[in-house]
């Protein structure tokens, strides 16, 4: 079994692979559903990590259909990826109707040759996610992150088991989006999946002596001298319960 690491930065990439998962999935902008990281931030991150590292290819947050424009750069992101030492790529786009937007995703996907494509939970906004599932198959995508179509994986765990049935190992399934150390044996249990990923963390208090608490850089409703970052610990209690 895989046990798969969203991170928020690189640093949180370093501190998931001090807690034993198998793979990661580097993000920014976790607030938005996470969307592509730095070119600096996959640079270091392969400089630390011996892990296979996926990195999310979304130009923005929001829904999944995207202009020409952020077409353009999410292709150029992927080509970024790939020179800066990426193993993968987490990608996803949509039609208006909510069907995979299988001619643009078939670009992606070659465009990331020979890297790995995971069609992350754009999955879960489809019409039909077993037409979509065909479509990812039909597209030899690797894996498909999905909570579902629901809030998250533990209340999805039914859909999920039915997906990986209908699969047939034909993709891999994989549970994601609101796994912890206290739903995860559940959604193991229920759905046979083999990878999970999951957003474990704990918040780290900023260094700084002078605080201006008048002034918010980003959202006033989160704490402006706070960071949040992967726990090794916890990544381990999950890490212990896939086996």
């Amino acid at each position: 079994m895989i046990l798969e690491a969203c991170v928020n930065s690189t640093i949180s990439a370093i501190e998931a692979q001090k807690g034993s998962a198998d793979r990661i999935e580097l993000c920014e902008n976790l607030l938005e559903g996470g969307t592509t990281p730095s070119a600096g931030s996959i640079r270091i991150a392969r400089k630390h990590l011996k892990i296979p590292i996926m990195v999310m290819i979304r130009p923005r947050g929001s829904d999944f259909l995207y202009s020409d424009t952020e077409y353009d750069i999410m292709k150029e992101d992927i080509v970024m990826a790939k020179e800066l030492g990426a193993d993968g790529v987490v990608l996803g786009i949509l039609n208006p109707d909510a069907t995979v937007d299988v001619n643009r995703c078939r670009e992606l996907i070659k465009l990331a040759h020979p890297m790995q494509v995971t069609f992350h939970r754009a999955f879960d906004m489809t019409s039909d996610p077993f037409k979509a599932l065909d479509d990812l198959i039909m597209l030899k995508v690797d894996r498909v992150l999905t909570s579902g179509q629901k809030e998250n994986a533990h209340e999805g765990a039914k859909l999920i088991a039915d997906l990986i049935r209908y699969a047939d190992g034909r993709i891999c399934i994989m549970p994601g989006g609101g796994l912890n150390e206290e739903n995860l044996r559940q959604v193991i249990k229920t759905t046979g999946a083999t990878d999970f990923h999951v957003y474990l963390t704990h918040k780290i208090n900023s260094k700084m002596i002078y605080r201006n608490s008048g002034v918010f850089m980003g959202d006033p409703e989160n704490p402006e001298y706070e960071l949040e970052i992967t726990d090794p610990q916890r990544m381990q209690i999950a890490k212990s319960m896939i086996f």
